[in-house]
């Protein structure tokens, strides 16, 4: 690696750094109780997203995501749903067979 490239990246991760400590989570959405989606309604929405998606361009009470939520466990149960349920990349991995 040159000295450039290297400054780059530092310079790029630093930026980064400096950005995250914006966030905040409390204006984020996440909260905490028992009708608060979690995971496996995360989960769920993430199944559902393309349908949901579809049914937001018709319906403003219609949403692909749900706020507030519990935070990470929501986000995750939706990346799940959305990749390996909602066939991410799990039916574009099919190969066809040769007879």
């Amino acid at each position: 690696m040159t000295k450039r490239t290297i400054t780059t990246v530092i310079a790029a991760v630093g930026l980064t750094l400096l950005l995250s400590a914006c966030a905040n989570q409390i204006d984020a959405g996440v909260a905490h109780g028992a009708d608060v989606p979690g995971f496996w309604w995360g989960l769920w929405h993430g199944f559902i997203f393309p349908w949901a998606w579809i049914g937001s361009l018709f319906d403003s009470d219609i949403a692909v995501y749900a706020v507030p939520n519990e935070g990470g466990w929501y986000d995750f149960g939706f990346f799940l749903g959305v990749t390996v349920l909602g066939g991410g990349s799990f039916f574009g991995s099919k190969k066809a067979r040769r007879g």
